[in-house]
């Protein structure tokens, strides 16, 4: 059993970070209310380096439809802008001279269609790589048999493996059950 456990846990690990992951994706699609996860993505210069916007700027949502960005430096508020207008979020930024507001406009419905399925893309995506890691699994498990351990306990690893790929299977569905909830509610 000692040879069979650590492919188990290796298992384990590639499927929960594939939820995160995809959880991470999911709350960068932007589903019509201010998020400030929309613009994990955004990379500012800054001292000669690309800087992750939330490394260099607040973000808040003071309320459902604005996102509040101010820059620690005020001389990073055209770079921000810049950053904001050049990346794929799609809002133009509105900057004061103190801060940027993002107005997050009322998606259209062919807009969120197409969020939609950039969403259910994502999961599918997220389902290829469990059964992936699921096939590996029973690959290296089929070839510990070989080594010497005994069919029954590879046989019970994997019916092991196939329990975890279902309910990681069934966790993905969830996820985009509730992210396309989320998208197509006006």
């Amino acid at each position: 059993m000692t040879e069979i456990q650590p492919v188990l846990t290796k298992a384990e690990e590639k499927m929960a970070a594939t939820i995160a992951f995809l959880d991470e994706d999911l709350a960068r699609i932007r589903a019509g209310k201010a998020n400030p996860k929309i613009l994990d993505g955004i990379k500012v210069p800054y001292y000669g380096d690309m800087a992750p916007l939330t490394g260099v700027a607040s973000i808040s949502a003071p309320d459902a439809k604005t996102l509040l960005i101010t820059p620690w430096e005020k001389a990073l508020l055209k770079d921000v802008e810049k950053a904001i207008i050049n990346s794929d979020v799609g809002i133009m930024p509105e900057n004061n001279g103190d801060v940027i507001r993002l107005g997050i406009p009322p998606l259209t419905e062919e807009r969120r269609r197409t969020l939609a399925k950039q969403a259910k893309h994502e999961a599918e995506t997220a389902k290829i790589s469990i059964r992936n890691t699921r096939r590996d699994a029973i690959e290296a498990l089929k070839k510990s048999v070989k080594d010497g351990v005994s069919e029954d306990i590879a046989k019970d690893a994997e019916a092991t493996m196939q329990k975890s790929h279902d309910r990681y299977i069934k966790k993905i569905d969830e996820l985009y059950a509730a992210k396309e909830k989320e998208i197509l509610t006006v």
